[in-house]
């Protein structure tokens, strides 16, 4: 019996055939299940006409759309490694990416496809656009082929994606997801939401990314749930949508802008079952601000690139705002001292997890895999924490200065690196700062004598790095606080700056 992921998504297709599984409200478009299977076979075909074999990659840097999905259930379908791309992944981060997983295709926006052919790593790769309309040529290509295709057999352990996450030393790690680890992570979160066909899920995430990609989208094909299909989070779309949907998922930024507005009511979240958080700390204040509103305790959750969810506020149970809830049922969970012995409960240290869904390891990182793993399997999070007696994880801070903006990680590291390349700059530390829209901001403080011009950096960073990445605020100082041991105290200087976004 094959454990390809998608056979867990073909029943819908047949049984479900003239069942909406897509509506897409920018466009007034729909995609019944049976829609699907069709799109998803051509494509499917598609790659395989390409050259593209079971294991091979297809890198996928496009806008969101209904398309962008099939392709992602072709890759499934096809037995390929579907590798999602940041939209706001510039060329130079792009050309790391390429050289790094080799993919065997490329599919693009179509208004990128000439600076992609000009960086070097490409190789054989062939290339194929594609844009938010339908426009490009891959579905063009598509369009002839077969709408019949057999799902290729693939074992739990075979990967299924690879998704980059920034690394601290500047050099991305390919995260390596099995179609194993997809498949339990989405049974799991199905018992414990409890997501069924008669949810409707409003999807304002991006799909480049785990929450948007897997948690949401996996979650409802494997229930056969409908998906109320955004592009975007744009507000006022969101709210017409509301009283149509039972079901959301977002990143706390999409709450507290849903809290500015006066349409925010109970009456207008009438026909909500569940709103979830994740991808960045829900505050507090948010969380009860929310429930007074609405009437709905937000659900936040916990996950990572490398894991998918680990951890969950229950449904039908105490939802502790400024916890990440238990761990799941599949998951194990403890916290270990730097050294790697386990603390008792109530102690701070770094959590540790262990399951179904933990990744294989990071592509052609051997040594890098090993030294994020225990003997024993557990996977070293790198997140600092502790677990209460109930059961229930807080996490109270992250290891390696990593910084979460509007629910994207941002490594320092890979900042840094660039702007100390700036004239002028004699060292950098960038960190994050409370930021009322985005949870934190990207700030670099920059030592430099010469009467640096922060716009320089700023322009720097624009050059070789994605939006989210560059620093919303530049500030000069004489020389980086240190200490004893010529560290960058990197803690005083967000004593210094943290009313600059407030």
């Amino acid at each position: 019996m094959t454990a390809n992921l998608f056979t867990a998504f073909a029943p819908f297709f047949k049984k479900a055939a003239d069942k909406p599984a897509l509506l897409c409200p920018a466009d007034d478009a729909v995609i019944t299940y049976g829609d699907l299977e069709r799109e998803v076979a051509r494509l499917a075909n598609l790659l395989r006409a390409e050259g593209v074999a079971p294991g091979d990659r297809v890198a996928v840097q496009v806008e969101k759309s209904a398309e962008n999905v099939v392709l992602y259930l072709a890759c499934l379908k096809a037995g390929a490694v579907y590798l999602p791309l940041n939209t706001a992944y510039t060329d130079h981060e792009l050309d790391y990416f390429f050289g790094d997983a080799e993919p065997r295709l490329i599919v693009c926006d179509p208004k990128r496809a000439d600076g992609i052919r000009k960086l070097g790593s490409t190789g054989e790769a062939v290339l194929h656009s594609l844009d938010a309309n339908r426009g490009g040529t891959l579905m063009q290509a598509a369009s002839s082929m077969s709408d019949d295709s057999q799902t290729v057999q693939r074992a739990a352990g075979d990967l299924a994606a690879i998704l980059y996450t920034s690394g601290t030393t500047g050099r991305s790690k390919g995260a390596m997801v099995t179609h194993g680890n997809l498949r339990a992570n989405a049974e799991t979160l199905i018992e414990a939401w409890r997501i069924s066909a008669d949810d409707v899920l409003l999807h304002a995430l991006p799909i480049y990314h785990v929450h948007g990609l897997f948690v949401a989208l996996n979650t409802c094909l494997m229930t056969g749930a409908q998906i109320l299909f955004h592009p975007k989070f744009d507000t006022d779309a969101v709210f017409d949508d509301l009283p149509n949907a039972t079901l959301m998922m977002g990143v706390p930024t999409f709450y507290t802008r849903l809290l500015a507005s006066d349409r925010l009511t109970k009456e207008r979240c009438r026909n909500m079952r569940l709103f979830i958080a994740g991808s960045a700390p829900l505050l507090d204040e948010t969380f009860r601000a929310f429930e007074h509103k609405t009437g709905h305790a937000i659900l936040e959750r916990y996950g990572m690139t490398e894991t998918g969810m680990l951890c969950s506020n229950p449904l039908n149970g105490e939802r502790r705002p400024g916890t990440v809830g238990p761990p799941l049922a599949d998951v194990e969970a403890r916290v270990a001292d730097e050294q790697g012995s386990i603390l008792d409960t109530g102690e701070v240290g770094v959590l540790e997890v262990r399951g179904p869904n933990v990744f294989k390891g990071y592509w052609r990182m051997p040594d890098k895999t090993k030294e994020e793993f225990r003997d024993d399997g557990f996977f070293i999070t790198g997140d600092i924490s502790r677990i209460d007696e109930d059961g229930y994880v807080h996490i109270v801070g992250r290891a390696k200065d990593m910084i979460i903006s509007g629910g994207f990680n941002v490594y320092p590291k890979e900042i840094e690196a660039v702007i100390d390349q700036v004239d002028g700059v004699g060292e950098s530390a960038v960190i994050g700062l409370p930021h009322p829209d985005f949870g934190e901001g990207v700030a670099a403080v920059v030592a430099s004598g010469d009467g640096l011009d922060q716009e320089a950096v700023v322009a720097a960073c624009k050059a070789e790095l994605a939006g989210y990445k560059v620093p919303k605020a530049v500030f000069v100082v004489d020389a980086l606080p240190r200490n004893t041991m010529g560290k960058v105290q990197k803690n005083q200087l967000r004593e210094r700056y943290a009313q600059a976004f407030i």
